[in-house]
């Protein structure tokens, strides 16, 4: 959630960052007026338990001969004190409803608007061209017995498939490449739970407008993760952090679900909008005033393997509209997808400042002693995706594919991928 004295102190900076995202700005006047009622509801229940409190002093001084009637009062006042602190209670539930509803205030320099209002940072490599008529992944992929789309549909339905042979290895070698360079970067690596509670996705904020594009398994009410960001984000939870050697690093490596919902028609072919994937995340917990520079750091390395793997890309500045609730900034960063004929995302990078940590009572001491929420940042090192931009960059006039030399040692040496027979 934001911070409630910043609702306080500068509502209008709230209500800027709504208007920003395309968001409800109702909900900050909301939020004020919860907030006030919380406020009184708690100055009255004290007040309440403070005369009670007094009152049970003459109570107990009291003649014999009048305590009859006082314990009567008695009795009447801790009445009113159950229900002013009823009332409390229920004003703070409202309250906390009222503000979890607000996105992240989203930082300076952030582009408003939509999905399509993104600002292009920068463009690196050079666009491949070809003598020949490119074909896309699938068919690369099928060729080279890589991805096997038909049995994937049979087995468990649409937006499912089998990556085999050379398609699994390929996937497990950007995946370990990645992985490699998280733990030259100081990231403990983790291989996190997929399932995870309601507590937890809601705290990183995946059960807001998008909570349809979570699984949910209610026999058991869990939910399934669509990215190991929730299983790292809930890793610290309730947890009061020590910073004393620098920023806590970790690499995440599951396999994510999303149910795509909503997306019928769109990226039907192939793997670039599937239902189950694998993916390397990066998670970092610092303090809010390193956060934006652990935010570049997480995107150079993002941009390191892209450069690796000899994939042309581009980094933008998605605009607040585009961001989701618990991202404050974020750059994706995206592949151009020869084919297509357009850049692709492949990964992205975003800094949460503190909203996920006061949602899942993370913290760290201060100077003063006193406790105060952390920031929290991701960023995806590899995924499934990846297979896409990388086979039609890297592919030959006869199907077969060139192996970047960063991904060779991860495939015994193998050099380039031949279509089978």
């Amino acid at each position: 959630m934001i911070d409630p004295q910043l609702l306080r102190d500068n509502p209008d900076v709230v209500r800027r960052s709504q208007e920003a995202r395309g968001s409800s700005v109702e909900l900050v006047d909301r939020a004020i007026e919860a907030d006030a009622a919380r406020r009184a509801a708690i100055a009255s229940f004290e007040r309440l338990r403070a005369e009670q409190k007094a009152f049970g002093k003459t109570v107990s001084s009291a003649p014999r001969d009048e305590k009859a009637a006082l314990v009567a009062q008695a009795q009447e006042l801790a009445s009113n004190v159950k229900q002013a602190q009823q009332q409390a209670t229920d004003a703070e539930e409202a309250f906390t409803r009222a503000i979890t509803a607000i996105d992240n205030i989203v930082l300076d320099g952030v582009p408003a608007g939509g999905e399509d209002d993104y600002v292009v940072l920068r463009e690196v490599g050079g666009i491949p061209e070809f003598d020949f008529e490119p074909r896309d992944h699938l068919e690369l992929g099928e060729l080279l017995g890589a991805i096997d789309m038909a049995r994937g549909a049979k087995v468990s339905g649409a937006r499912f498939h089998y990556l085999r042979g050379v398609g699994a290895q390929l996937e497990l070698a950007i995946m370990n490449l990645g992985l490699q360079k998280a733990l030259a970067g100081g990231f403990v690596p983790l291989i996190t739970p997929t399932l995870v509670r309601p507590e937890i996705m809601s705290g990183t904020g995946f059960l807001g407008e998008h909570s349809d594009e979570v699984y949910y398994l209610p026999a058991d009410d869990l939910y399934l993760t669509g990215t190991s960001e929730v299983a790292l984000a809930g890793y610290h939870a309730d947890e009061i952090l020590d910073f004393s050697c620098g920023p806590l690093r970790y690499a995440g490596w599951s396999t994510c679900y999303r149910r795509e919902a909503g997306s019928g028609g769109k990226d039907t072919r192939g793997i670039i909008r599937v239902h189950q994937f694998n993916k390397l995340e990066m998670f970092a917990y610092t303090l809010p005033e390193d956060a934006e520079a652990e935010h570049q750091r997480m995107l150079a390395f993002q941009e390191e393997m892209l450069q690796a793997l000899g994939l042309a890309y581009r980094v933008i500045d998605t605009a607040a509209g585009d961001l989701g609730s618990s991202a404050a900034r974020k750059y994706d960063v995206e592949a151009w997808v020869p084919t297509q004929g357009r850049y692709r995302e492949l990964t992205s990078t975003s800094n949460c400042t503190t909203y996920q940590a006061r949602r899942l009572d993370i913290r760290s001491r201060t100077e003063t002693g006193k406790t105060a929420p952390v920031a929290t940042l991701n960023g995806t090192l590899a995924t499934t995706r990846w297979l896409v931009a990388l086979l039609e960059t890297h592919q030959n006039a006869d199907g077969s594919v060139t192996v970047p030399d960063a991904l060779r040692p991860f495939l015994g040496g193998l050099e380039r991928l031949e279509p089978i027979t």
